[in-house]
């Protein structure tokens, strides 16, 4: 049997551009969103500059790219659960305000892009806030709002403050310092003292808002 002859731009090109992904990545990681320009992603990526405008047609698209490759919210997609919710949801949206938690800290990019979409405007960003609300809007359709009712809105706003004060908390301890309120954020025990406060919260937010009825 023929084989079929192997690609060998198309192939090279593909790297090449995974390459100038990469290297977005790293620059990311290490120096911030400030320091992605063109001459050091090249040397980063160890390619010629000239190549970003050929394969990208130039820095922002190619920045725009590496934002749409990747799959920031993969872990808070609503998924179908084989165990019935019988509490509310109240356990499903502590594993997930706990995850994220979790996540964020261990994902330097995705911190590096958080403080970026503070900072940028550009659509590619805005579609990553589209996304995360799109996620997140399915939980509270499926779950929140189903067991809450008239006060849905009221655990939304909940959430809303404990979902933002844990991405601050660990983008502060990844920027400037990691005591916050006397807890080392960088710490186990301090991190799980937050987990389980941030449980706390939630456990109130059900007891509370499910007693005003």
């Amino acid at each position: 049997m023929e084989k079929k002859p192997v690609n060998t731009r198309e192939r090279n090109k593909d790297k090449s551009k995974q390459q100038f992904l990469d290297a977005v990545g790293k620059i990311l990681k290490t120096k911030g969103y400030q320091a992605l320009k063109v001459n050091d992603i090249a040397a980063t990526a160890g390619l010629d500059k000239k190549l970003i405008y050929k394969y990208f047609g130039g820095t922002d698209q190619l920045l725009d790219e590496y934002i749409r490759t990747q799959d920031f919210w993969s872990n808070v997609k609503m998924e179908a659960s084989d165990d019935e919710i019988t509490d509310g949801g109240q356990a499903f949206s502590i594993h997930h305000l706990l995850e994220q938690f979790d996540y964020v800290y261990k994902n330097e990019e995705l911190q590096k892009v958080l403080l970026w979409r503070l900072s940028e405007s550009r659509k590619s960003l805005k579609k990553l806030t589209e996304d995360q609300e799109a996620n997140g809007e399915q939980l509270f359709k499926s779950v929140g709002d189903i067991y809450f009712g008239d006060h849905a809105r009221d655990f939304r706003a909940v959430m809303a403050i404990l979902v933002s004060g844990a991405y601050y908390l660990n983008l502060y301890s990844a920027v400037n310092g990691s005591i916050f309120c006397g807890l080392d954020l960088k710490q186990t025990e301090d991190r799980d003292t937050i987990k389980q406060a941030l449980s706390f919260l939630v456990e109130q937010a059900y007891a509370s808002l499910k007693e005003t009825e």
